[in-house]
């Protein structure tokens, strides 16, 4: 017997399409592509709820199912999906490459965070990230989660777009450096002592 006050499995999916959606449109540019991969996970989730078994919270299951759907949707519409808006960086300052080792990682240590898988776990800090996220310039943003969150290998996203190497490295390192200022700004900033 279902209690009155909790929402039906269908409705809980219902509540999260929003995310999934405004997801998938950032990833994919093409607002049918968006709404095919949110539909496809919609329904991989209704036919086989018992895969969910309440592991993970909800949002995150689907999550994980859309970015399944959304490097399908990017494979299949590869020939259709055109070159990303903006200049080349090609010719970029090599000076914009310090903040980072070859590697990856930051050259120089960030300031300090306290406790990071603390803090990786707090669900405001997630909160902070996406907003961060969201913030990015849309190119930036784009491929930052293409990188992070679906975690297509560098190969795999210039193939797919289009994009030489450098252009792809000088956008994630620009992408970092943005998220890293705005996360220092808004989450790990100590407060002023009046």
């Amino acid at each position: 017997m279902t209690n009155a006050a909790t929402p039906s499995f269908e409705q809980q999916l219902a509540g999260h399409r929003d995310y999934l959606l405004r997801f998938a449109r950032l990833q994919l540019r093409n607002e049918t592509w968006a709404e095919d991969a949110v539909s496809e996970t919609v329904l991989a989730a209704l036919a086989k709820p018992q895969s969910f078994a309440n592991r993970s919270q909800l949002k995150t299951w689907l999550v994980g199912i859309l970015k399944h759907k959304v490097i399908d949707a990017l494979r299949h519409h590869s020939r259709e999906l055109s070159g990303l808006d903006g200049p080349d960086d090609d010719d970029a300052d090599p000076l914009d490459y310090l903040g980072f080792k070859a590697d990856g990682h930051f050259s120089q240590q960030p300031a300090d965070w306290g406790n990071p898988e603390q803090e990786l776990r707090s669900r405001q800090f997630f909160k902070v990230l996406e907003a961060c996220t969201d913030k990015l310039p849309p190119v930036q943003g784009r491929l930052f989660l293409m990188r992070e969150w679906l975690e297509l290998s560098s190969e795999e996203i210039c193939k797919e777009l289009g994009l030489t190497s450098t252009n792809l490295y000088v956008q994630l390192h620009r992408a970092r450096l943005r998220l890293r200022e705005c996360l220092e700004l808004n989450w790990f900033a100590k407060p002023n002592a009046p």
